[in-house]
Formats: C-alpha cells, structure tokens, sequence
C-alpha cells in the first residue's frame, strides 16, 4: 500500500517522464556525444552507453512477442501506466525496454513513461532490490495506485545470479558474460513473459 508521499513522488516523476521514443533519441545523443546519462561520466560508462545502445537497436529490429502474448495485451481492457526506471548505461534495460515497448506497442491501454534513475533519487528509493538502486525498475500504475513492480532482471537471470552469488559471493567478469549469453539467446522471451503476466 503506497503512502501519500508515495503517491505524490510518482506524480511528479510522471510529470517530467519521457516515450520510449524520446528515451532511445537521448540514448543516441549521448553515443554521438561520447557521453552518459547518470553523473559518472568515465569512460566505462560511455562505453556501456554506447554497448546499450547497440542492443536496443537490434532488439527493436528482431524481438518477437508470441501469440499469446499478443493476445493478452490487445485484449487487455484496463488503462495502465509502466514507469520504468532507467538509465543509458544499464545493461540490463538495454535488453529489457526494448521487449516491455514492443508489448505496449500492441495496446493503447498501456502507456509507456521512463525516468533516469539519478535524476528520481526519490522514487528509486521507493523501490529499492535488497537495499540497492537496481535497475530497471518497472511500476505498474492503475488508477493512480500502484498494482505491481518488475526488475531488475527477468525471473531466470534473476535465479542464475542469486545462485552465482550465493556461491561465489560476488559477480565476477565471466559470469557477467555467461548472463550476457542467456540473454542474447534468451532473445527477450523471459522479460515478456514475465511482464505479460501482469495482463493476465
């Protein structure tokens, strides 16, 4: 049950909420600018940047949503809002936007809004993972209340890094690129299954 504060941050941050559309066009703009969004502006995080970038590409071109899914979001008869909490440098939401735009694309029920993490401080920590800002944060709005909320990670990449963490106590480089993987051959299936299931 969110509080009266709650309910005010995410108006505000709705206020000065942007398309997908508008979100890829900045992404774009700070790949041609060699920048980020965010406040780290190193060279590392350029460089995911412009890796996002990439990946949005290339899924807005090949992602696929199956017919299922399909029908459950053009049958869907309630208006609804997915606030997405993101930023440029995210690898995770360069392959999770890309497959949430394509199922609103197919709704004009749900409306799709995205706000830059290190500009809604106050919103992040409202949904905050195990204490952290992770992200993308997806916040589902319904009738101004707030119904559910995804992320950071679709359900299986969510499992393979608990159980890696459990394990090895941390993240290392390999297995940063054995997710990448699954992700690559997962090609978005799990994300839009995941967030299907709030149309349901």
């Amino acid at each position: 049950m969110e509080t009266v504060h709650t309910k005010s941050i995410i108006a505000e941050s709705l206020k000065s909420a942007m398309s997908y559309t508008a979100y890829r066009a900045l992404t774009e703009a700070h790949i041609e600018n060699k920048s980020s969004t965010g406040p780290d502006q190193s060279e590392a995080f350029v460089n995911y940047t412009k890796l996002g970038g990439a990946r949005m590409r290339r899924l807005d071109k090949t992602v696929k949503i199956s017919e299922e899914i399909q029908g459950m979001a053009t049958s869907f008869d309630k208006k609804i809002t997915w606030l997405v909490i993101s930023e440029s440098w995210c690898g995770d939401a360069a392959h999770a936007l890309p497959v949430i735009n394509k199922i609103t694309e197919l709704s004009d029920k749900i409306e799709l809004k995205i706000v830059l993490r290190d500009e809604h401080i106050e919103l992040m920590n409202q949904y905050l993972t195990n204490g952290g800002m992770s992200i993308p944060k997806l916040i589902q709005i319904e009738g101004g209340v707030v119904t559910q909320t995804w992320g950071p990670r679709p359900s299986t990449a969510t499992a393979m890094v608990n159980d890696y963490k459990k394990t090895n106590g941390g993240l290392t480089p390999e297995f940063k690129e054995s997710l990448q993987g699954w992700y690559n051959k997962d090609k978005g299936q799990t994300i839009a299954r995941d967030i299907a299931a709030f149309l349901s």
